[in-house]
């Protein structure tokens, strides 16, 4: 009984550093690396050093698949964001934090381009 206890708890602990969300200093910004429950990414982007979003941050779902695409300049929402939702993907553009145009698009095929020979 005591090897499955303590079985169960190193199983538990090893699960537990596998989710660490992971922060590291990149210059003047710190890269971050969020994780789910279930050990998949979640969101990745950056912080300033004042801990403040910057950069492209990109979100994910419990399966890995990829559910939006933001940026931020020192914490203000610019450019244009994409948010992925299942057959649609919603294209919203920002300046300053405002919503200026929101655009939706319906993926009804997926057509791959190569240039290799």
């Amino acid at each position: 009984m005591i090897f499955f206890v303590t079985a169960l708890l190193v199983q538990f602990t090893c699960a537990q550093e596998q989710n660490k969300n992971q922060y590291v200093a990149t210059g003047d910004t710190i890269q971050a690396t969020l994780y789910h429950d279930n050990g998949m990414v979640a969101q990745t982007g950056f912080y300033t050093k004042a801990n403040v979003l910057d950069g492209v941050w990109i979100s994910y779902d419990v399966k890995g698949n990829k559910t939006a695409v933001a940026s931020y300049d020192n914490g203000v929402k610019v450019g244009t964001w994409l948010f992925y939702q299942g057959e649609t993907i919603k294209e919203v553009s920002y300046n300053k934090s405002d919503i200026t145009q929101v655009k939706t698009w319906t993926v009804s095929n997926t057509l791959v381009v190569s240039n290799r020979p």
